[in-house]
């Protein structure tokens, strides 16, 4: 005779809803951590951790009940999903052809390269305190002093203990074909404008881009690409580790290539130069080089912020930023 609880019920047939419940419990459990893990709010590590799965795999047929084929598809080659800035951007390219975003990611990040077809409409701003000690302006505050369409953050400044103010420039400033700020004869990272709005990326002195015809420079590195040679040396930048980036580059045919790249963050974590060489080089640049990137890693399209800033509240104090059609 089998032995039963009170209710009824056979000991065995107890046993066995339990055991069903522990397993539906573990089920559940396990459902959870793999959608966690390939489809959780970490996107750039679920899409690394997509990458590496067997498209055999079981994994990566339980994988599929969180995606589309084409969303995988998509992850797995490495193209990107139009956010919600750049379709305020693609409305934009509606009126203004001359301008363009282009969502950029890889396995650790994402960002956007804006591409400014018309050389002409790229121009440097500076600090108007230069020199008083005064802060300078945010990035969106550049924008609407000269009323801008679009602008991205340039130069770097001193910046002790992350407070700086942007008062203070690092390396020097060259605006209107005149040297504002910093050392005449001081060989740097120069990057720069010159009369016929060619963008220029190499180690100089001041002194020397003045004679090159350089009307518009700020200070920052590494170089990346000169005349179409990548002379950026892996390793030999203690800074050379996943962080919000920003860059700027030049094609053949004028276009300038701004680009700034997300980081910190659990969408992105952030890119190596190597992946910033990469990017310009797919995008045949004949001149790229890295800018202040960080925290002040931002990029502004029609009044608003393009990317997502490592702060909450937007754009840091710049020294100096470069701006799409402004007024000065």
């Amino acid at each position: 005779m089998n032995e039963k609880n009170k209710s009824g019920i056979s000991l065995k047939t107890l046993v066995i809803i339990c055991c069903l419940i522990v397993l539906a419990g573990t089920a559940r459990t396990g459902y959870a951590v793999m959608k966690a893990k390939y489809a959780g709010d970490s996107a750039a590590y679920s899409r690394e951790m997509i990458r590496s799965l067997d498209e055999n795999s079981i994994t990566y047929k339980f994988v599929k009940q969180f995606y589309t084929e084409e969303q995988l598809n998509n992850i797995r080659n490495s193209m990107v999903t139009v956010s919600q800035a750049s379709m305020a951007a693609k409305n934009l390219n509606e009126v203004d052809k001359d301008i363009e975003i282009v969502p950029i990611y890889g396995t650790t990040y994402e960002g956007y390269m804006m591409l400014v077809r018309n050389p002409e409409d790229i121009s440097v701003a500076v600090n108007p305190y230069l020199g008083s000690g005064g802060a300078a302006p945010s990035l969106d505050e550049y924008v609407e002093m000269y009323d801008a369409v679009a602008g991205m953050n340039g130069g770097g400044f001193e910046d002790a203990g992350g407070h700086g103010n942007g008062s203070i420039p690092q390396g020097v400033v060259i605006h209107e074909g005149k040297l504002v700020s910093g050392p005449a004869n001081t060989y740097m990272s120069i990057i720069g404008i010159d009369k016929n709005n060619k963008l220029i990326c190499a180690g100089m002195t001041a002194e020397e881009a003045l004679k090159w015809g350089v009307q518009e420079a700020v200070t920052f590195g590494p170089i990346f690409i000169n005349n179409y040679e990548v002379v950026f040396k892996p390793g030999t930048d203690n800074l050379g580790m996943l962080n919000p980036r920003t860059a700027i580059g030049q094609r053949s045919d004028g276009t300038f290539m701004l680009l700034v790249i997300d980081g910190r963050g659990p969408t992105s974590f952030g890119a190596l130069y190597e992946d910033v060489v990469k990017i310009f080089q797919e995008n045949d640049a004949v001149m790229a080089a890295n800018l202040d990137g960080g925290n002040s890693t931002a990029m502004i399209l029609d009044g608003e912020y393009v990317n997502t800033t490592v702060s909450m509240y937007g754009s840091r104090n710049l020294p100096t930023v470069f701006l799409v059609k402004g007024d000065n």
